[in-house]
């Protein structure tokens, strides 16, 4: 049977088959397991495979124009003749449906061009379980010959520090003229970031974007650079306009020329692969733990007398860990 086939996958994959991709990626977002164990065996065999494309993550506060600014970067790349990969993490896509369904048709003009593959993030699930999928997609979009993989999160909060750890350049999108500038940016997000773009630098937005820019850089400056070979810039564009948007194109090449020159890139790339089996550890106990019918039995019971002070949080914890032992 073709689906539990994995050179069916393997070989569409590599021949760059878009039907047998859409499929693999479909097969990695199951939860089913027997999908989860041909899709561990599909990824572990293009693994050789990927490595070679410019991994851009991209995140926004609400209202920057995310999707007008990707397909304002993705569609003169796509003209030149590189393959453009669209992926989103999107946590809240339980409570909004799937916001990032609607990101394909706002981004119209790229969804329809041979070179691009725009795909939204699956619904639902924890974090951590979408972020995996994700990476798993980059991975597989990579092996099918995608040269820029832009990851977008529409998500908040911890999904930025997801993705910063999957991506060789994170770019944060914000606006100008929406009140106090800096309350816009969160702290550890601005450490995440390898560029600020202030995206609508058009019409009466120009004097606010100027603005805006110089208390981005004073920001910027007071925090130390993630990386000796790089200081983040504060960049401008009108993704409508189409105007800047080259220039920032050129500063994720130019940060990647340097980081490769001296190793850096490469070694950001084992740590992250690293940190990421780490994650996957930490999912995978918490999960075998929470699954365990002697857990299940005996946690009730455990936290009714945690909460009577009948035992110490210490040993329930210490007896409910035990458990696993049996």
């Amino acid at each position: 049977m073709i689906a539990d086939n994995s050179q069916y996958y393997i070989q569409g994959v590599l021949k760059r088959d878009r039907p047998v991709l859409a499929k693999t990626i479909t097969l990695i977002e199951s939860s089913l397991a027997s999908h989860q164990d041909l899709a561990r065996t599909i990824i572990d065999s293009l693994l050789p495979y990927t490595g070679k494309a410019v991994r851009l993550g991209i995140t926004g506060v609400p209202g920057a124009g995310k999707s007008t600014f990707i397909e304002s970067l993705g569609m003169p790349l796509v003209k030149k003749g590189s393959r453009v990969a669209v992926l989103a993490v999107d946590p809240s896509s339980t409570r909004s449906g799937g916001s990032i369904l609607a990101d394909k048709t706002r981004m119209e003009r790229l969804s329809v061009e041979e070179k691009a593959f725009i795909r939204p993030s699956p619904s639902g699930g924890i974090l951590g379980g979408v972020a995996r999928k994700t990476r798993e997609t980059m991975l597989v979009c990579e092996a099918a010959g995608f040269d820029v993989i832009i990851v977008e999160t529409v998500g908040v909060g911890q999904s930025e520090t997801a993705v910063a750890s999957m991506v060789d350049f994170f770019l944060v999108l914000m606006l100008a003229g929406a009140g106090d500038e800096l309350q816009g940016i969160k702290k550890g997000i601005s450490e995440l970031a390898d560029a600020i773009v202030i995206n609508k630098a058009d019409g009466d937005n120009i004097e606010r974007v100027k603005k805006a820019k110089k208390e981005y850089e004073i920001a910027l400056h007071l925090l130390s650079p993630a990386s000796p070979t790089w200081t983040p810039p504060v960049l401008t564009c009108s993704a409508l306009e189409m105007t800047g948007v080259e220039d920032i194109w050129k500063a994720v090449l130019d940060h990647r020329q340097r980081l490769t020159a001296t190793g850096e890139l490469e070694s950001k790339r084992k740590k992250q692969a690293v940190d990421w089996m780490w994650s996957l550890l930490d999912e995978g106990l918490k999960e075998r733990f929470y699954n365990n019918p002697d857990v299940k039995r005996m946690l009730p019971k455990m936290k009714r007398e945690v909460e009577k002070g009948l035992i110490a949080p210490t040993n329930a914890a210490q007896k409910l860990l035990g458990l696993l032992n049996h």
